[in-house]
């Protein structure tokens, strides 16, 4: 008799024929064995046709374009119907437990809306790529514990948000708190949905015992290039304006304008100091134009309370990040 899955994991692809072979095969080669679903953005690598022949099992979405990394997960997330929906990034390796691991920590914490993986560098397996998603009053969000030790961050809790390259999820909770949004297009937009999450009086927990391989920056080619620089300085601004009411907004401005201020020098000495400044210009026009407002939660005092907590992380989260 077949084991009905609890979890389907979708898996969005780019042009990723170096890596998306291994990745479902190691999900079939897991303790339990989840429905998978690839969401194609219009490769033209052969990376689809190898999915086709190879993994008759796995179920196909096309997109006729390039519609990023939001358009390709929610179309996942909405054609599945599991229990939990599970986001992989095309360049993951999981352990033979992730899966379970990541299913046990949602079970054993009715609160939580998503469950994370500890990602592990594929490339030097001794480092990790996170151990959880953070965000700070200075307007950076950040991987806890990148290129730290693997051995480390080995104890189960509570993170801002969850890396949506390998992260477990409350399928139904989407129409509660909405789901990615495609004005993001690739990059922050988990930072985003972790922060709607704590709005909302949900949490996101970190689950050590779930570990997955990842190689990073497999589809924009490197860890800074125009392209992630442009699209993420444009997201953080949006992202504000998107989740901050306008008093939260104030009150971390002596934090945010500094915050703004070093990310910009720093990627002045990298030479992309004007490509950062256009990207924070192109995030303001994308608040105030009509996708944009359309796209902001609206204040509600039923939530005072989540973002009295949310501060309390914005701000201890900057002491996190420095030490």
């Amino acid at each position: 008799m077949d084991v009905i899955a609890k979890t389907t994991v979708v898996i969005p692809n780019y042009n990723g024929i170096k890596y998306i072979d291994d990745c479902i095969a190691s999900l079939y080669k897991g303790v339990s064995v989840p429905e998978i679903i690839v969401v194609d953005n219009h490769s033209e690598d052969g990376s689809l046709e190898l999915v086709k022949e190879k993994y008759p099992k796995v179920r196909l979405m096309e997109f006729a374009e390039n519609k990023g990394f939001s358009a390709a997960v929610n179309a996942g997330i909405k054609a599945a119907d599991t229990e939990y929906v599970l986001l992989l990034n095309n360049d993951t390796v999981a352990d033979g437990r992730m899966v379970t691991e990541l299913e046990k920590a949602l079970e054993n914490d009715p609160g939580a809306f998503s469950a994370a993986a500890k990602m592990i560098n594929l490339h030097a397996p001794d480092k990790l790529d996170g151990a959880g998603d953070f965000y700070c009053a200075l307007g950076w969000a950040y991987a806890r514990g990148k290129d730290k030790d693997r051995t480390s961050f080995n104890k189960t809790g509570r993170i801002f948000s969850a890396c949506a390259g390998a992260a477990l999820y409350r399928r139904k909770l989407f129409d509660n708190i909405g789901y990615f949004d495609e004005n993001h297009f690739a990059y922050l937009e988990d930072i985003d949905l972790g922060y709607r999450a704590n709005i909302y009086g949900y949490h996101n927990i970190y689950a050590p015992e779930a570990e997955v391989y990842h190689a990073g920056s497999a589809v924009s080619g490197s860890k800074h290039n125009p392209f992630k620089v442009r699209l993420s300085a444009r997201n953080s601004i949006y992202l504000i304006y998107k989740n901050m009411p306008l008093f939260q907004i104030l009150l971390n401005l002596p934090f945010l304008i500094p915050g703004y201020l070093i990310k910009w020098l720093f990627f002045t000495r990298k030479g992309m100091g004007k490509i950062y400044l256009k990207g924070i210009l192109k995030g303001f026009s994308l608040s105030l134009s009509k996708t944009g407002r359309e796209k902001k939660v609206r204040f509600s005092f039923k939530n005072l309370k989540n973002y009295f907590r949310i501060q309390g992380q914005l701000w201890f989260n900057i002491v996190r990040r420095i030490l």
